[in-house]
């Protein structure tokens, strides 16, 4: 990746919006929607929607050749096994045979190539840009994240209720919420309620 910034903003198909930073871009792109109950929080409904999202910082993958519908697929392919392999590790599971196969699948590909700008100082992709490069970019990173030093910092949102995962990269490595905007704002409204319930 050529940049460290991560992160983006989750819509709740309930309602409201929250600043998610899974703490790596492979994650941030595992949380672009998903099979069965996750299906509402689907955002890669179109080809372009994957161009799109490819498009934003940090990748900022500019396509220079079209997404195709058959990439688009592999997208999705790719997006659950980052998710599944991402909670096995949390949950210090066994990954399952088919993510670790699709994650390497994809990062068999060639990935993304970066290019130096003509003023010497700042870097693009070099052209062509297909998604397939991107994804297999997606891939190597996850590949780095599951095997380096930050793979037993892999978490799970503490709250009951919240399948997002996430990169503690605290030096602590006490992180427990996806977002104290969200999460951790309902635990603290809760354990205060509860502590009034109890008062005297």
């Amino acid at each position: 990746m050529r940049a460290h910034t991560t992160g983006r903003v989750v819509h709740d198909p309930k309602g409201g919006s929250f600043w998610f930073d899974a703490g790596a871009v492979c994650l941030d792109f595992a949380h672009t929607g998903g099979e069965g109950r996750y299906a509402v929080f689907e955002t890669l409904h179109e080809p372009d929607d994957l161009g799109e999202w490819l498009a934003q910082p940090p990748l900022a993958a500019v396509m220079t050749v079209p997404v195709t519908a058959r990439e688009l697929t592999a997208a999705k392919a790719l997006r659950q096994a980052i998710w599944d392999a991402a909670h096995a590790r949390a949950e210090r599971r066994q990954l399952s045979a088919a993510a670790v196969a699709a994650i390497n699948g994809a990062a068999s590909a060639a990935p993304l190539v970066p290019e130096l700008a003509a003023d010497g100082t700042t870097t693009g992709w070099a052209p062509p840009v297909r998604a397939t490069q991107a994804l297999s970019t997606l891939a190597r990173e996850m590949v780095e994240l599951l095997s380096g030093p930050l793979s037993g910092r892999i978490r799970e949102c503490a709250s009951d209720d919240c399948p997002l995962v996430f990169v503690d990269s605290s030096r602590p490595g006490a992180r427990r919420w996806c977002s104290m905007e969200r999460c951790g704002n309902r635990h603290k409204l809760r354990a205060l309620r509860a502590r009034r319930a109890t008062d005297p």
